[in-house]
């Protein structure tokens, strides 16, 4: 397995992450894996050399962090051996304040996180999404915070528009507080968006980039007759018959000698190709 810094920052990672979103509880989602499922993937992708494990609160409502945190404990041979990463935003009840990045929710969503996960400190604690209802400079001030207090290493964030994240970075230098380290977005061979601005953002920044959906939710793997492909109404969503074209576009390329880029392969306009998606909303 290869190793490389996150980001600017020291710590070490494996180039692949392990996204946990697929375990937890089929109450959940009808395609996600219960425990006993999961526990074999975990302990297979330790053994490979994987020390990166993202989940989020709200997968499985919880549950994800909880088989995540007993997997590692029981397989990992050590805290010290693995880099754990969540998220917070996301509703997790009815209540107004279970949502966003106030500092409340931050602060009440990491202790929760920290309990479920059995560990008393996360590696990386990722903002899920932008909070348009909360200044940005409240939350900064709460992540830096929850840093102070030895409960998370670094902070990341994930699926935003590029001039949001470069607000908040700036936000962020402004103040003295923590910086964000890492970007985890929306990025596979069909969605390439973020090649417009948030990748030149981020490399300008010295941001880690942590691509979710690299497979398009099994689209570009072809996986077409599964209970998630049948049920999941975001990869009917985010991905149509059309960018079918790109996926052999994409596969010919690879395979040929001198074959043109993905959609150009396909002859497709590359361009053409990304308008079609930038109205499409980010996960």
């Amino acid at each position: 397995m290869e190793y490389v810094n996150l980001g600017r920052t020291g710590l070490k990672v494996s180039r692949l992450c392990l996204g946990t979103m697929t375990y937890g509880s089929k109450k959940w989602r009808q395609w996600v894996l219960e425990e006993e499922e999961s526990r074999p993937f975990l302990k297979r992708a330790l053994e490979l050399g994987i020390n990166f494990f993202d989940t989020a609160d709200m997968y499985s409502l919880g549950v994800s962090e909880e088989i995540v945190g007993r997997g590692l404990r029981d397989f990992a041979g050590g805290r010290d051996r693995v880099v754990i990463a969540t998220k917070v935003f996301q509703p997790m009840g009815d209540d107004p304040n279970l949502r966003g990045l106030s500092r409340k929710h931050i602060f009440h969503s990491i202790d929760d996180s920290l309990r479920r996960l059995g560990t008393d400190y996360v590696d990386l604690y990722q903002i899920h999404r932008f909070d348009y209802s909360t200044p940005i400079e409240e939350t900064i001030a709460a992540l830096d915070d929850v840093v102070r207090a030895g409960k998370v290493r670094y902070v990341g964030a994930s699926a935003m528009f590029a001039w949001q994240f470069a607000n908040m970075l700036h936000t962020a230098d402004r103040l003295g507080r923590a910086r964000f380290v890492s970007m985890q977005n929306h990025y596979n061979v069909v969605y390439r968006e973020e090649e417009r601005e948030m990748l030149p953002l981020c490399r300008e920044e010295g941001i880690g980039v942590i691509p979710f959906s690299p497979l398009a939710r099994g689209f570009v793997a072809g996986k077409s007759d599964t209970v998630r492909s049948h049920t999941d109404q975001l990869t009917k969503k985010y991905y149509v018959d059309s960018d079918n074209a790109v996926v052999e576009g994409d596969r010919r390329r690879r395979q040929g000698p001198r074959g043109e880029q993905c959609a150009g392969g396909a002859g497709l306009d590359p361009a053409a190709t990304r308008r079609d998606r930038a109205h499409r909303r980010r996960e």
